[in-house]
Formats: C-alpha cells, structure tokens, sequence
C-alpha cells in the first residue's frame, strides 16, 4: 500500500476522532489519506468542588454534542465509518450496579491520594502515583467513603463515554495502564498484584474482586464495539450520526500523543505540553530501579513506556497574559490573545539564558514531582536581578518544564536512557521555536515539531480508528503503519540544544532547586 493511501474501502469514508482534555473538548474528523477535513473545539473547565479538583459529566456530554454539530454542519455526518473516544487518563469515576455515578468524578490533578499510593507502591513493589485510579480506589476505601460498598464499575473518562456510546466496559490498554499496572506480556492487568490488591482491600472491609469493577484491557487495533441507537443520539441529536459503526478501544491522552507524534517504538518519545506537562520514553529493556518520579505505563499496543508527568504546565503562564490583556484594554487598547502570546514567546527568546534571576513556579495545583500537596504560583527575584519582559517571559517557560526535568534527569542520567529524539505537540509548542528551542536546552535532547503538532489527541485517536479499519483486513504494526502510511511524507522541524541555553537552564535549576523550600513555606503558610 502506498505511503498515505486510506485503508478504507470506501474512500470517501471518514473516522472521527473525540478528545476530552483538559480545557477543551475536541473532535476532528479524518479522510482515507489520514488528512483533517473538519475541527472542531468546546472550552470547559475544571472546578474545585468540596476539596476536590472535578468536571462534572452533564458538562462533558454538552461538549461533545457540541462539537459533534460543528463537525456536521462542515462534512456530512453520515460518511463517518468509525469513530474512537480520547480523554484525560487516570482519575475515578465509580459507578453503581444500575449505572448511576458515586461520588464526584476525581480528575488526575487531585492529590489527596498520598496514604493510599505509599501503601500500594510498597506492596507492588511498583511505583502507584497519586493520580492512579487504583490509588483514588484505594484511599476510597481507606477512608471508608459511604459509596465505597455499591462500587460494580469504575473507568476513566474516556472509557465512561465509551461504555455510554456502545454498552461495552473496556478501555485502550495504554489508559488501562494508567488505573492498575499491565502485564506488557499477556496485555493484561498484573495478576500478582491485583491478588495483592484483593488481600488489602479485604482487610479493610472491601469484598469485591478488582478484575470485577476495572474495564477490560484491549490492544490497538481490536474492534472494541459498535454504536447503539441511544449511544448515536447521544452523540448527534439530530440523528445523521448512524448506529452500528464500530468504536476503536478508548485511549488516554497520553496514547493519542504517542500516536499524534509517531512516538511508539523504542528510542522514540513525545512531551505533552499543556495544562499538565508529561513526557512519555517508549523503552527497549526494564528499568533497574522503583522511582516515585517515574510512571511505568504502556503505548497503545501494550509496549512499557516510562511516563514522566507534572500536574502544572502552562496554566499560570495563561494567568500572565490574561493579566497583560486586562492592562492593554485598561490603557484603551483591544490586543487579541493571540498576538499576546505570539509577543510573549517571541520576548522569551530575547532573555538571558538564564532567565536573569527570576524563579518562578506554576503550581497552580499540587505537584508530588516536586514535593508539593497543594499548588501556590510564586515568582520571585532579588533585588538585583534582571526583570524585563524577555527575562520574565522565559522564566515562566522555564517554570513550565522544571518540573519535568527533575524527573527525566533521573531517567537519563540513573537509567542511562537512550532517546533519539522527543517529539512535541500541545500548548507549548503552538508558537513557533520558543517552547521547542527551551525544551531542547532543558533536556539536552533534540526536539521536534510534526506539521501536525497542532492536530493533538483527537487526531491521535482518529488514527487509531483508522488503525482498528486498517487491522480488520491486514497484519501491520502501529509503528509501521504510522512511519510509512501516516508521517511517511510529514513536515518535520527538529531543533538542536544550544550550549549557551543548556548552560542556562542549569544555572535557572540551581535557583529553582533551592527555592523550592519557599514553595513548600507557601503551601503552609498561605492559606485562605
């Protein structure tokens, strides 16, 4: 088959893909040559009710009806063949045996998770984050929530819209990876530490086998069900969507982004940039050591992947030029958005290598990577330093990917890890060069842009439905299909680390490492 030819029979088919991230809900759909046709986006945001940090899925399913319109008033509803559902991994979202929602959904950003996750990573002898479904379960459980015994069935978001679309209790094996670790060899969850889990949720009263209430894991590829009449009007109101099409397994965000950048075989990596920041290193052995630092998760198709994910990213930068948009109106003068950020990001190449003395951190909620339970945005300087715009603008970039760096330094310096090149997409790298050249000078690694960076987890996911129409009629690895059918004939803007910005960011990291004593006394002293 040609680089770039469909793999559907029909070539005016079209698969849509379905992304709910964090801030906006996306939905694209793809022709037989894997080229975008029709976008679409919703804004929404997360809340923090009653302690925790929450969407709530009445707003889920307005996004989604929402963007499924925009797509049909651009391309006709009816050609779509297949469709696949993406969103933010992790989390808890528990259900009753009739279906009906316990508790609040707890989105990945919550870290009150920390007795539950300690005692589960001692006992796996396997790093458990604060953000994993089986630690939210587990402190459930621990703290004898009221729901805790009505639990049949917990998902993530992704694997809930996808149950509501088609009736099937499954998920894509790399979001499955992300609720209970994966036995990468029978693409299954760990059985020694699922009997693990059983023994210590009996022992504080909680009867019900884990196998009974996770989804079942499927790999890239497999059909993973077809759309019901309820699921169809669900989506599409209006009733163009057609019932019967089948449905890939449901991904994580993290699995789209693998896909998105062509980032599943070993030596290949990509970093999300967005709300949160995370860097996923597809590996070719096991790592020697346990790192709290470090997730052990999957790609799409069950390979291990070391995940290296910080809660904040880019949120406070947001902050900042929201706040410089309210001083250009306040002056009489109306500046998009846009044009802000395009200006900010053209400063932040203009400031010293060192950001000048200026530290900042962009914890707008907890960060476990850098010791933090909660989230305090701080800058701060000496009297001395060099506060000007481009100092300050790359400071907050810097801020951005701190974080990250703290964690894959130990996979690169402790597990010596071999990475050819990071590929990124989101946010960060929206504006041309800035994030990109930062990310290279932090990292020491090569970094690079697709042409379609901007694409993100929506098309990563309408990828994998071409994928699960592709395995339907011949036997072509995820890789291979992306390298020669997908990225064979890609734009590709790879950026090598400068001397002088790696030596920058070293000096910024002292400072930041240092400080980080004052982020803790905020977190303690700064308090409503």
């Amino acid at each position: 088959m040609p680089a770039g030819q469909g793999v559907c029979q029909d070539n005016s088919a079209l698969c849509m893909g379905i992304e709910l991230g964090s801030t906006r809900i996306k939905a694209v759909l793809i022709d037989a040559s894997y080229r975008t046709v029709a976008s679409a986006s919703f804004l929404w945001e997360n809340r923090l009710d009653d302690g925790y940090w929450t969407y709530h899925l009445d707003d889920a399913w307005t996004g989604i009806r929402d963007v499924v319109q925009q797509l049909g008033k651009i391309a006709p509803l009816e050609k779509v063949s297949s469709l696949g559902i993406s969103a933010m991994m992790h989390g808890y979202l528990a259900f009753d045996s009739g279906g009906n929602q316990l508790g609040s959904f707890r989105t990945w950003r919550n870290t009150n998770t920390s007795e539950a996750a300690r005692i589960l990573s001692d006992a796996f002898t396997f790093n458990i984050p604060l953000r994993w479904s089986i630690a939210h379960l587990y402190q459930v459980i621990l703290d004898g929530e009221a729901h805790v015994q009505e639990i049949a069935f917990m998902t993530t978001l992704a694997g809930y819209v996808h149950y509501c679309l088609c009736g099937e209790k499954v998920l894509g094996i790399g979001d499955a990876s992300g609720m209970f670790p994966i036995d990468s060899l029978s693409l299954s969850y760990h059985d020694g530490m699922t009997a693990i889990f059983d023994q210590l949720a009996l022992s504080s009263g909680f009867h019900k086998k884990l196998v009974d209430i996770l989804p079942t894991p499927l790999p890239a590829g497999a059909i993973a069900g077809r759309l019901t009449h309820q699921g169809a009007l669900l989506l599409d109101p209006s009733g163009h969507l057609k019932p019967g099409i089948s449905l890939c397994p449901p991904e994580g965000d993290a699995g789209t982004g693998m896909v998105a950048t062509n980032s599943v075989a070993p030596r290949s990596g990509n970093v999300s940039a967005g709300t949160s920041i995370f860097a996923m290193a597809v590996l070719e052995r096991a790592l020697d050591g346990v790192y709290a630092e470090i997730d052990l998760v999957t790609t799409p198709t069950g390979h291990p992947v070391a995940m290296v994910h910080c809660n904040n990213c880019t949120s406070d930068l947001d902050s900042w030029v929201r706040l410089f948009e309210e001083v250009a109106k306040a002056s009489g003068t109306i500046v998009e958005r846009s044009t802000l950020y395009a200006a900010f990001y053209r400063a932040a190449l203009q400031g010293d290598a060192d950001g000048g003395g200026l530290v900042s951190y962009n914890f707008i909620s907890g960060e476990p990577l850098a010791g933090l339970s909660q989230g305090r945005p701080l800058l701060y300087r000496l009297p001395d330093s060099n506060m000007n715009l481009g100092n300050f603008a790359r400071t907050l970039i810097y801020a951005a990917i701190a974080s990250l760096h703290m964690g894959m330094e130990l996979l690169l310096e402790k597990e010596n890890l071999k990475l050819d090149i990071l590929t990124g997409h989101g946010g960060l790298f929206t504006q041309p060069l800035t994030g990109q050249q930062l990310l290279a000078d932090a990292l020491s690694i090569p970094v690079a842009v697709t042409s379609q960076a901007d694409e993100g987890g929506a098309w990563g996911i309408a990828l994998l439905v071409a994928y699960m129409e592709l395995s339907a009629h011949c036997d072509l690895s995820l890789d291979l299909f992306l390298a020669e059918h997908v990225f064979a004939t890609a734009e590709v803007h790879k950026l090598q680390p400068d001397p002088e910005g790696v030596e920058g960011f070293r000096v910024f990291m002292e400072r930041y490492r240092r400080g980080l004593v004052v982020a803790a006394a905020a977190v303690e002293n700064l308090v409503r």
